[in-house]
């Protein structure tokens, strides 16, 4: 029998990683429907996890208290789409008011490509006929624009109450979910499981509700900054611009790319145009440099070009949930690879090793 060579069987390991990995991206596309609203309700229930145990300590039992809690979560998440319902129902009514501003913009953005590149005007036409564009433009009503926001929202409706459904059932029989994977564990590594599952519970939590505050901070500093400069649906286009800031890096330049199209386009103004910049430039150091680091601090320890990598494919896979879940997911396999011996240089490839800095 030919002895394998070791150059033989590092290529056979990398085509058995390249065709695994495939595989379990494809998978995971293919269930996003079962695996997204589950993964969600795991990290949300392991946010509400002390939460519920202080209600058990206080008055309630299992039952109750996980209800609550699970209650409490939906009622906010209520008022976040109640506020976001109500800003955009504005901005659908302003659309067409917004949209006849921005049309000499957009025509001068095009005089200039066509000027300046080797686009001509039968280009664009030809694009936009290939990939219906027209049909984004204003010629259906502000009526027909909100009945499709509404069917987006009830095509939603039916995952977003399975996440309430699944967070009560995890939170109820969390120390059954405990014991299991305690039992899956041999008897000397009882220790290092159960630190496994503490340390993924607080690394959760502590990362959500810094993140949160995070969230309101930002949206009042940004409302502060763009209301001054004086754009339009300046509070939606806050709480966005906030609510982007859980996908590190791309969610602050879409942010600023939606101030400057509802913003500055819409009004033409320089005034506008600087208060923006202003605005961004600020609040993104006060982010970086006071509220990130004290508020979140370095809660999931992880690389920053890793981080970029899981948050893309995190969107090709669930999309913009699939980003947002990114940080934390990763942060749990973090965990599990720094307690697992054999895993533990995924988890030295995967965190910020400050000595490396330094050499």
């Amino acid at each position: 029998m030919e002895k394998i060579t070791k150059g033989k069987k590092i290529l056979i390991i990398g085509t058995m990683f390249i065709v695994g990995s495939y595989f379990l991206f494809l998978g995971l596309v293919e269930a996003r429907g079962f695996l997204a609203p589950l993964v969600m309700a795991i990290v949300l229930a392991l946010l509400m996890i002390p939460f519920s145990n202080k209600l058990e300590r206080s008055f309630l039992n299992r039952g109750f208290s996980s209800l609550a809690s699970t209650l409490i979560l939906f009622i906010i998440s209520l008022g976040v789409f109640a506020l976001l319902s109500f800003q955009i129902k504005n901005f659908v009514n302003d659309w067409d008011l917004i949209k006849e501003k921005m049309s000499p913009k957009i025509e001068q953005a095009e005089s200039f490509i066509y000027d300046h590149t080797a686009l001509t005007k039968e280009d664009f036409e030809t694009y936009k006929e290939e990939n219906d564009l027209t049909a984004m433009g204003g010629s259906s009503s502000a009526g027909q624009k909100a009945f499709g926001f509404m069917t987006a929202v009830l095509s939603f409706l039916s995952n977003y109450l399975l996440v309430f459904i699944y967070i009560f059932f995890l939170l109820n029989y969390r120390k059954k979910f405990k014991k299991f994977f305690l039992k899956l564990a041999p008897n000397e590594k009882q220790k290092e499981t159960n630190a496994i599952i503490d340390n993924t519970a607080t690394l959760v939590q502590q990362y959500l509700v810094g993140k949160s505050f995070l969230i309101i901070l930002l949206t009042v500093l940004y409302s502060i900054g763009l209301g001054a400069s004086g754009v339009d649906n300046f509070i939606l286009i806050s709480f966005i611009g906030a609510f982007l800031s859980l996908i590190p890096f791309i969610g602050n330049i879409i942010a600023f790319g939606l101030a400057l199209v509802f913003g500055y386009l819409t009004t033409g103004e320089i005034g506008v145009l600087i208060g923006i910049i202003i605005t961004f430039v600020v609040v993104q150091f006060i982010e970086s440099y006071i509220l990130e680091p004290y508020v979140v601090g370095d809660k999931v320890n992880l690389h920053p070009f890793l981080v970029i990598l899981a948050i893309i494919l995190g969107n090709m896979v669930w999309g913009i949930l699939g980003m947002i879940l990114a940080i934390p997911v990763l942060g749990i396999l973090n965990i599990i690879f720094n307690h697992v011996p054999s895993l533990k240089p995924f988890g030295y490839l995967l965190s910020t090793d400050k000595e490396d800095d330094k050499s």
